[in-house]
């Protein structure tokens, strides 16, 4: 029988969820009614605020209407990385709207830009709620720093997507295995944290633990080649033009750089912390 939850939309995490879904529909409009832009920036931008708003009022529907309730896997641990992963998403969109596309007198991307300001900090208060567990309360996966770290590994991917071209690596094989690095490394990332996510580890006939840290290594290490190798062939006999403007290709191979910079920082993190804890923390 059908059961409704109306306290699910009246508590403080219900109540920034659903003004959450407000501000990013708000945002897309402001935006798409502003005009088409030709750029993958532009496409981020518009995705992230049209996945924050379906993906809040799906999780929205599921517990008011009690499904969620349901379901296999550990839902609050699904809504917290939701959360923490639309609060990133909308940090780079807020950052990357008004810097390429507003103008003095564009009032609507510049409405778009404030609106998207505030649906992050919305965000992030439902993170720091979710958070804010009581004492002794289990989290899963998601909700630790090794998930935390997961999922940040795999924005940063999607970030280095957004700003790839096709012209930037097809005619050299050494940028072309700097673009299968990050995309071998998100899609096993990716695998991960489902397999987490839907509990299936245990099926595994080794440890899942020892098998991620061999991942963490063997991304960081390929991680490693590609931040060496990207910028010596991109940026050689390559300099930027003189009338480069905001969405210039030769900016978008310096965002590369540091995306992939900041993931191997990231994975070799990773790597450390699940090194400490399957190799030292299970043998106190």
């Amino acid at each position: 029988m059908a059961q409704v939850d109306f306290w699910s939309l009246t508590q403080p995490v219900g109540i920034l969820r659903t003004l959450a879904a407000i501000l990013a529909c708000i945002s897309f409009i402001l935006a798409a009614t502003a005009g088409n832009v030709s750029s993958s920036y532009w496409v981020w931008c518009m995705f992230t605020w049209c996945f924050c708003f379906f993906f809040t009022l799906l999780i929205l529907i599921l517990e008011f209407t009690t499904v969620s309730s349901k379901l296999p896997f550990a839902w609050d641990d699904v809504t917290a990385a939701f959360a923490m992963l639309a609060s990133l998403m909308l940090l780079a969109t807020s950052i990357i709207y008004p810097t390429f596309f507003t103008c003095t007198t564009c009032y609507r991307q510049i409405g778009a830009s404030v609106v998207s300001w505030v649906c992050f900090g919305v965000y992030a208060g439902e993170v720091v709620l979710t958070r804010l567990r009581p004492s002794g309360q289990n989290s899963g996966f998601l909700s630790t720093l090794p998930g935390i770290m997961k999922m940040l590994e795999t924005f940063i991917a999607c970030l280095i997507y957004t700003s790839l071209e096709n012209n930037h690596y097809t005619q050299s094989p050494q940028l072309q295995w700097c673009v299968a690095v990050y995309s071998l490394c998100f899609i096993f990332s990716i695998i991960i944290i489902l397999l987490t996510l839907g509990q299936m580890t245990s099926f595994f006939p080794i440890s899942f633990d020892k098998l991620m840290v061999v991942f963490n290594i063997l991304a960081a290490v390929m991680y490693a080649t590609a931040m060496v190798i990207w910028p010596l062939y991109s940026f050689q006999k390559n300099p930027r033009p003189g009338n480069c403007g905001h969405l210039c290709a030769w900016d978008k191979l310096l965002v590369v750089t540091f995306m992939a910079i900041f993931n191997f920082i990231v994975y070799t993190l990773d790597t450390a912390y699940s090194i400490r804890l399957v190799f030292f923390t299970s043998d106190q």
